[in-house]
């Protein structure tokens, strides 16, 4: 036991601290200036990159401060780093005249790179339906993936995938939006081209672009010729009338058009209100025209709110 004890050497001091602290280094995420010429965007990245007002305000924060926070970016195995996150402030760098930007190089997989790539963008403001429903379908299939049941890519594992609700709630968390409501995201990507970009411009809804997902691709192709010979848009109960249609096989030219062409009578509106009933809710200096005006900015208001609830 004593010779034993004897050949045991004790790491110094020095040793012990050297060893802690090149644990640390490895560990710790280090930013590096990486030539704009070496970065490349993310596949089928879902997220435009507009030349908008919040841009030019980018620049310009870029050519006073830098570049505030790095991008996140992995190694490409053809050389180069695959944008995770950061392709609007590559483009600020750009505008500014700058021909690196710090960024922070992480070694992950494409599923992880995915996940991060999304959570990281649905912070912004201002991001399209159809921006939130194509990133939304590539956290999903990502997370299953990662979760040991991969995604086969096709159009008909895409419909599956939806109906995992599980998932689905895995994927609003970080938005703060619940499963069901993803499920209804994803399935704006199940449009065609066309109807997707009437989706983007707010001339349909969310809710009754969703019914019409539903329909087969030569009926929507109907449906979008139908919008504009008609100059309408389905509301929600034409666009769940046309999915039943469809369902039943009875979806033609003819049907959309009469579904489409319904017009509402419109309905007589006389509503009168008497002051007396409106005077409790305004101070009595308030004339009737300042009581007007007051309500119509709270209608306004309301429709706003409305309209917001109704596109998630």
């Amino acid at each position: 036991m004593k010779s034993s004890a004897k050949n045991v050497k004790l790491a110094s001091v020095d040793d012990l601290f050297s060893t802690e602290q090149s644990r640390q280094d490895e560990s710790r995420e280090k930013v590096v200036e990486i030539a704009l010429t070496e970065l490349y965007p993310f596949p089928n990245h879902p997220f435009q990159v507009r030349d908008d007002d919040s841009m030019k305000e980018a620049v310009e924060s870029v050519k006073e401060y830098g570049i505030l926070t790095p991008a996140i970016v992995r190694p490409r195995e053809e050389g180069g780093y695959e944008l995770v996150a950061g392709h609007r402030r590559k483009h600020a760098c750009e505008l500014a005249g700058l021909t690196t930007m710090p960024a922070i190089v992480r070694d992950i997989d494409r599923d992880m790179a995915t996940i991060i790539m999304v959570d990281t963008n649905l912070q912004r403001e201002n991001i399209s339906p159809m921006e939130k429903a194509q990133a939304y379908k590539m956290k999903l299939e990502a997370i299953r993936r990662r979760a040991g049941r991969p995604a086969k890519g096709d159009k008909e594992n895409s419909r599956q995938v939806v109906g995992n609700l599980e998932s689905a709630e895995l994927v609003g968390r970080e938005a703060g939006e619940s499963g069901r409501q993803v499920q209804r995201y994803i399935r704006l990507t199940e449009l065609t081209p066309e109807l997707q970009q009437m989706v983007d411009d707010k001339k349909i809804a969310v809710t009754p672009a969703v019914e019409l997902s539903y329909l087969k691709p030569e009926e929507q192709a109907l449906v979008v010729e139908t919008i504009e010979s008609e100059q309408a848009t389905p509301s929600l109960s034409l666009a769940q009338r046309m999915k039943k249609k469809s369902q039943a096989g009875e979806l033609n030219e003819d049907a959309v058009l009469s579904i489409m062409s319904e017009e509402k009578k419109p309905e007589k509106c006389d509503l009168t209100i008497s002051g007396d009933k409106l005077r409790k809710y305004f101070p009595r200096s308030y004339t009737p025209r300042q009581m007007e005006n007051t309500i119509i900015k709270l209608l306004e208001g309301w429709q706003r709110k409305r309209q917001r609830s109704q596109e998630r």
